[in-house]
């Protein structure tokens, strides 16, 4: 028994109270079903400036009356220390994921991005430590990589930021730091690396590239690359993102301030990307006949991304549940069920189905690569 099942079962043994931030948006709603359905009891916050209330209706429908009864929701704003103070009282850890993401809506909008992204996130440090919360836990960045080119990214290597989300999520840890350092107040910053999985938004200017390419190949879209495609990231599946949570939050020094890497140690290019994403659409007979389109390289990305996790694998006993392909199959489903130009698949045998995973994969792995990024295998 791994880390994270020990940990599951003490927590249905022994319930904590959790604050969700973010509990609308996509990664904080799957954290709330995950600590309902562990029989948890949790206050989700939220404004809905970037989560929306289907998701919130969507989890909750796949919950029984009794963990349903344990979710007490308040709609309030981190910008607002009174409504912070408010959502933290009695509450056990805090899982801090409330933010504005996209880097190219904090180039259209840098002030709004640190409203919400510093300020908020202050509010919420200071809140939670007048409330002697036993543990804190938030959402940083990959973004604090900045322009550091070597690979894998290792956490106490970075560069200078290429974005004003960038310089936030920077900000949240000099601020954590200081935090352990002034007030004993300790805390763990979570560098996601690019996650994906259901209930991210499809949708809108600044949608991630994974289920906007998935939304796209499903209506017969157009599916824009920006650049030549040799981009690559360390796409991770939002269930690794949850487990990484659970593990910092129970494990944490209440003390000290911590980093850690949430990824898988993969580097997949976005051309290998479209490839994945063709080929299990077509396992759901979902014919994607339409090439990528290519556009300029976006102003504040970052060209290469690949973490190193041994620190978190080492210090929390992290290990990944899915890759990038298994992700992206446990995805996809999620999208067909919820578009509306979606084509249901049919029920197959179970070894037609392990005959179309493998078809998928075998396509997929076709895909050419584009060799070594800094010594680094990345797939093209």
């Amino acid at each position: 028994m791994n880390n994270f099942n020990k940990l599951q079962a003490e927590l249905r043994d022994r319930p904590r109270t959790w604050l969700v931030t973010g509990c609308a948006g996509f990664i904080g709603s799957n954290l709330t079903e995950f600590l309902l359905k562990l029989d948890q009891r949790v206050v989700g916050l939220d404004n809905f400036s970037t989560g929306y209330r289907h998701n919130l209706d969507d989890l909750l429908s796949v919950l029984s009356p009794a963990q349903r009864h344990r979710f007490r929701f308040m709609e309030g704003d981190i910008r607002d220390l009174p409504a912070c103070r408010r959502a933290v009282e009695g509450v056990d850890v805090v899982l801090h994921q409330a933010a504005l993401g996209s880097v190219p809506r904090s180039i259209d909008d840098p002030v709004a991005t640190s409203d919400a992204n510093v300020a908020g996130f202050l509010n919420m440090l200071v809140a939670a430590r007048d409330a002697q919360v036993k543990s804190f836990v938030y959402a940083s960045s990959s973004a604090t990589y900045g322009d550091h080119a070597a690979l894998p990214k290792v956490e106490d290597r970075i560069g200078r930021p290429l974005s004003p989300y960038a310089v936030s999520k920077c900000v949240n840890e000099l601020y954590a730091e200081v935090f352990a350092r002034c007030y004993g107040f300790g805390s763990v910053g979570l560098r996601y690396f690019n996650v994906f999985g259901k209930r991210q938004d499809p949708n809108g200017a600044y949608a991630a590239v994974i289920p906007k390419w998935i939304g796209s190949m499903i209506a017969g879209g157009e599916v824009v690359i920006n650049g030549d495609g040799s981009t690559t990231r360390d796409f991770c599946h939002v269930s690794n993102a949850i487990q990484a949570n659970v593990l910092a939050a129970m494990l944490q020094d209440p003390c000290t301030s911590e980093i850690y890497n949430v990824a898988v140690d993969d580097a997949t290019s976005l051309n290998r990307l479209f490839a994945y994403l063709k080929a299990i659409l077509h396992a759901y007979g979902v014919a994607v006949r339409r090439g990528p389109v290519h556009a300029e390289f976006r102003r504040g990305d970052i060209r290469h991304s690949q973490a190193d996790i041994g620190k978190a694998v080492r210090a929390l006993g992290y290990t990944p549940e899915f890759r990038i392909f298994a992700g992206l199959e446990a995805t996809v489903p999620s999208y067909l069920k919820r578009h509306a130009q979606a084509f249901p698949a049919p029920a197959p045998a179970e070894a037609a189905i392990a005959a179309q995973g493998q078809e998928a994969m075998a396509a997929a792995q076709a895909a050419p690569d584009i060799g070594r990024v800094n010594g680094y295998r990345v797939a093209g």
